[in-house]
């Protein structure tokens, strides 16, 4: 058993091919379904963010697989398959799991070192634990990967080196409406990237804080939790004409905010207006921009802003990091391959004996107690130094290339029964805390 990604990203496609990808809760959960259904799948998950689709597998073959697993993409996409498959990429076995690690990181996003793809890699668990489709494999390789990714940031600074999305994108409204103290600021949104953009735009100063969203009780709770004011969808014309600065990033799969409702808010203003769509597909029409005045930050713009982000020394030193974890992993997992058929092994040396002390019994029956037990131990003992250096060894050799086939070797050698191998499975991690 292998893992197997099959991903788009930023870093291999456009914002409008990612635009055609984008996926609402619902998209998720079913192509996770439909990933796990795929013939030679056996658990699968995906991280699927703004700029990022990824589906995580552990397959039971390499070829058949990626071709499932890209079509699934291609589907979704709605384009032809020779549009799509340039900008796919795939990773497998070792660097899959080299490449989790690095997204876990953080050094895989937009926005190198953002700590939000934590939180999005822990929810690709998640929704592949409810649905049922993670099972240890995945499990303990998306558990790992949490670990890192905290580990990483509790050892170095690479979280205060990179902008995330929401400030990068300030920065650059700045330049057109100047500094965020004091202005009117309009969130459109109240999910996890609308929380983020009103908790950065309070910390920088904002005069006042609008939080518009469909479901009026989730912008109240931002809106409380940031001294905001909390606006129904139906009034969002009323506060386009009051503001400075919009952040949209709803999820719809439609346009929030056209030019012409803009046009109508503004009613022929030319006053500065600083526009950020953080959505994918995107809220803000393109094209609001011909409106004096106006100005709008997207995804695109984001990405040629942040493109080679910093590569200073604690970049480097998560590389170190990371370095360290996946060749750690790999070692376990080696090593864990193995363990099945050594514990069978043992197992059919403890029946071995178990069979010979039986028919000792039956030979010497007048045997005395101690004595019985001097001679059981000692044979126990026998076995246990045959037994120890072959297994030792194994273990050993399990770090070297062709680890599976000594393995197989020695249940070969020794004449195991597969489905004693078959039956020691590894134990299923429980789920790392939150916090």
């Amino acid at each position: 058993m292998s893992v197997l990604v099959v991903g788009i990203s930023h870093n291999s496609a456009p914002v409008s091919l990612l635009e055609q990808v984008a996926l609402d809760d619902d998209g998720v959960h079913k192509l996770m379904a439909d990933a796990a259904a795929c013939e030679h799948v056996t658990e699968a998950t995906v991280i699927a963010t703004c700029n990022r689709l990824e589906i995580y597998t552990e397959v039971e073959r390499f070829h058949g697989s990626i071709e499932q697993l890209s079509r699934l993409l291609v589907d979704r996409a709605g384009g032809t398959t020779e549009a799509m498959l340039p900008h796919l990429y795939v990773h497998y076995d070792d660097g899959a799991i080299s490449h989790l690690f690095q997204v876990a990181a953080g050094l895989d996003s937009m926005a190198v070192g953002e700590g939000q793809i934590l939180g999005q890699t822990r929810e690709a668990l998640r929704r592949g634990q409810e649905l049922g489709t993670v099972g240890p494999a995945l499990n303990s390789l998306f558990q790992q990967a949490l670990r890192v990714g905290k580990r990483t940031r509790a050892e170095t600074e690479i979280d205060q080196v990179a902008p995330t999305l929401v400030s990068a994108a300030l920065d650059e409204t700045a330049k057109t409406v100047g500094p965020l103290e004091g202005k009117y600021v309009v969130v459109v949104g109240a999910g996890a990237m609308a929380g983020l953009a009103t908790a950065t735009a309070q910390r920088l100063g904002a005069g006042h804080l609008a939080i518009v969203n469909r479901s009026v009780d989730r912008a109240v709770r931002l809106a409380v939790q940031y001294a905001g004011q909390a606006v129904r969808l139906a009034d969002l014309g009323d506060e386009l004409g009051r503001a400075d600065v919009v952040i949209s990033c709803t999820g719809s799969s439609g346009t929030v905010v056209d030019r012409a409702q803009l046009e109508a808010a503004r009613a022929g203003s030319d006053r500065p207006l600083a526009l950020i769509d953080l959505a994918l597909p995107h809220d803000i029409a393109l094209d609001v921009v011909d409106l004096p005045g106006v100005s709008r930050v997207g995804l695109a713009e984001l990405a040629e802003v942040l493109h080679g982000g910093p590569t200073g020394r604690e970049v480097q030193e998560v590389r170190r990091i990371l370095g360290e974890e996946v060749t750690a992993f790999l070692a376990a997992r080696r090593q864990a391959s193995v363990t099945p058929t050594v514990v069978a092994l043992r197992s059919m040396a403890t029946s071995v004996v178990d069979a010979e002390m039986t028919r000792l019994d039956a030979r010497l029956p007048d045997l005395d107690e101690a004595t019985r037990a001097e001679i059981r131990h000692t044979v126990r003992r026998v076995a246990d130094k045959l037994l120890h250096e072959p297994t030792v060894r194994v273990k050993e050799l399990a770090n070297e290339q062709g680890a599976v086939s000594y393995a197989a070797a020695l249940a070969e050698l020794f004449a195991l029964d597969p489905e004693a191998v078959d039956a020691v499975t590894r134990p299923v991690v429980v789920e790392e805390g939150t916090s």
